[in-house]
């Protein structure tokens, strides 16, 4: 398939091979950072990796922005403290298989899927960008609350533990990359014609 869209990233460097590696692993340590960046919040503080992935997924697109998450669960399932409470919770597999797990396999389908949504130009406008992140955020949670469920079991409160405390976290950050990702493909665009 000959791809004539471009994402955000192709259009501040120019794609080559050096560059998706050099993409992957700086979106690597982005995940990271973002991971360990607790931010007092309400109910519970929150940290911005959810944001980081639907970032990578929409201006590195599905492929780039898939193969950039699975590099970061590469590296946390290598035993690098790369995840939030890490080393302190566990680290490789047996962090992975916790109860965060579901979520961390959520990032790599939320990736893809937002950043097959921004092929299509769903980055580029307010409403679609918001039912991208929408989508890409609905993707993590379903994935992290079924994983939970299933490892805790439906009798306990799931939805109390795995969701409710994250939504008003979430809205924000779907809020603050609907605000970003339409304003630099503005920005780009107002670059080509200056």
């Amino acid at each position: 398939m000959t791809r004539t869209e471009t994402f955000l990233a192709d259009e501040l460097v120019s794609p080559s091979l050096t560059r998706n590696i050099v993409l992957a692993i700086a979106g690597s340590l982005a995940l990271t950072i973002s991971a360990k960046l607790h931010v007092p919040f309400y109910p519970v503080p929150m940290t911005m990796q959810t944001f980081a992935v639907l970032m990578i997924g929409m201006t590195f697109g599905w492929r780039l922005g898939g193969a950039t998450v699975a590099l970061y669960l590469a590296e946390g399932l290598a035993g690098l403290p790369v995840f939030s409470g890490t080393p302190e919770r566990g680290i490789g597999l047996a962090y992975m298989m916790g109860p965060t797990g579901g979520f961390l396999f959520g990032f790599l389908v939320s990736a893809v899927v937002v950043g097959f949504l921004a092929e299509r130009r769903w980055d580029r406008g307010i409403l679609s960008t918001l039912a991208a992140m929408a989508l890409g955020t609905a993707i993590i949670l379903v994935f992290g609350v079924l994983y939970l469920g299933a490892l805790i079991g439906w009798d306990k409160p799931v939805l109390e533990l795995g969701l409710t405390p994250f939504l008003p976290g979430a809205v924000f950050k779907i809020l603050l990359a609907t605000a970003l990702l339409p304003l630099a493909w503005r920005f780009i665009g107002a670059r080509r014609e200056g």
